[in-house]
């Protein structure tokens, strides 16, 4: 489906907790956009500014579903009356997402004490991968270089191999887009309690280290290794970790608690397998000892071999043995449970994950699909009652002042 085949996105009211609540998003690309999304899908009026040109990732804008439930404009912020333009909306704003790098806000005059001065009740949220201050501050990163340093990449993956990279989903939307979400939220409850704003400074790496502090705790513990697929919950644990099958597929297993284990070893058919070990009665002995892992591990996985990913499903269908089939991004969709749940939703001809959490007195939705640069310029402009947007806009010689 081309541009032109995928239907414009249709406005409508907002829905959900944050109905209400307007959010200024300087656009970038990352965990900035989808943190403004998961605030646009809990119906916070999302005005996104577009720069001249877009954000050259190349990515059609009409299947980036990071922006649907927004509204664009496009504001050249090095433009005179750029930054002037912004200010208008951040006045009228609860919240601001950017995820420049540190001082070039503020170079463009958008940074906090611009929209402090404007409106102090603004919740200034910052976005970056090594944060704001550091000696790292003003290099440039991607997702698995912040989760590097972080420690969190050298925990995925099989010995003797290199770290696993787990696509941007760890850093940048984990340790980071969540972590903005939870700060300008708390932020903006904190302005409405006592009517200041503040910035907060969202850093990948801050995150991504946040999210290993079971693991730190297990570490200083003697509970966990310093090491990959040495450990109960990465890999090391012949039950918990994934298989492969006869068909090319993969099985996976988390069968953690005796309970789930003793019935993961019957279904899979081997619980009486080893009767003669000194460990322990067959497989079912071998759970607590670490130095039967690896003769564990090799028949878990010579009996997955022995059938298709289809004939193990059904096999675990029902159970608690724990036990999943390993599904791609085109089949998650179409699994029972998910269909049942609505856990993903078609929207402007684009099957997408559908709006998570999920609230019983305000529920959410997609209701918009993703903005296109500059098409919602009239609407934003009456909205936000912000006229001298749709004028310089209309008539870019015109040079506005802030």
């Amino acid at each position: 489906m081309t541009e032109a085949q995928v239907p414009a996105p249709a406005r409508s009211s907002g829905q959900g907790p944050l109905t209400g609540v307007r959010v200024v998003e300087l656009a970038g690309i990352g965990p900035g956009p989808f943190a403004a999304m998961l605030l646009a899908d809990l119906g916070a009026d999302v005005v996104r500014v577009d720069r001249p040109g877009g954000p050259g990732i190349g990515v059609d804008p009409a299947y980036d579903v990071t922006n649907r439930n927004k509204r664009s404009v496009v504001v050249d912020l090095k433009a005179p009356d750029g930054a002037g333009l912004v200010l208008d909306l951040v006045e009228r704003a609860d919240i601001l997402v950017e995820g420049f790098r540190p001082g070039v806000a503020e170079r463009l005059g958008v940074g906090p004490g611009d929209c402090h001065a404007r409106n102090p009740c603004l919740v200034y949220g910052r976005m970056t991968g090594w944060g704001q201050q550091g000696p790292l501050a003003d290099r440039a990163g991607h997702d698995i270089a912040y989760i590097a340093r972080a420690g969190a990449l050298g925990m995925i993956g099989s010995p003797g191999r290199p770290p696993a990279v787990p696509a941007n989903l760890l850093g940048d939307y984990a340790g980071g887009s969540l972590y903005l979400v939870v700060g300008v939220l708390a932020a903006l409850h904190h302005a409405r309690a006592g009517g200041t704003g503040q910035v907060v400074d969202a850093a990948v790496v801050d995150g991504t280290a946040h999210l290993s502090a079971m693991i730190h705790g297990m570490l200083a513990a003697g509970a966990w290794q310093d090491r990959r697929g040495a450990n109960l919950l990465d890999g090391g644990c012949p039950y918990y970790g994934t298989y492969e099958t006869a068909d090319g597929g993969h099985m996976a297993v988390g069968a953690l608690e005796p309970q789930f284990y003793d019935e993961f070893l019957r279904l899979l058919g081997v619980e009486d397998e080893g009767g003669d070990d000194e460990a322990g009665p067959g497989l079912l002995g071998a759970r607590t000892d670490v130095t039967r892992w690896p003769a564990l591990g090799e028949r878990v996985a010579a009996r997955f071999r022995e059938r298709t990913r289809e004939e193990w499903t059904a096999v675990f269908d029902g159970s608690d043995a724990c036990v999943a089939p390993v599904l791609s991004l085109r089949e998650a969709p179409h699994d029972p449970h998910l269909v049942a749940r609505g856990t993903f939703t078609e929207h402007a001809g684009i099957t997408q994950p559908a709006p998570a959490p999920r609230f019983s007195a305000t529920p959410t939705s997609v209701r918009t699909g993703p903005a296109r640069p500059g098409t919602d310029t009239d609407d934003v402009a009456r909205d936000w009652d912000a006229p001298r947007l749709l004028s310089a806009l209309r008539h870019p010689q015109r040079k506005a002042t802030s």
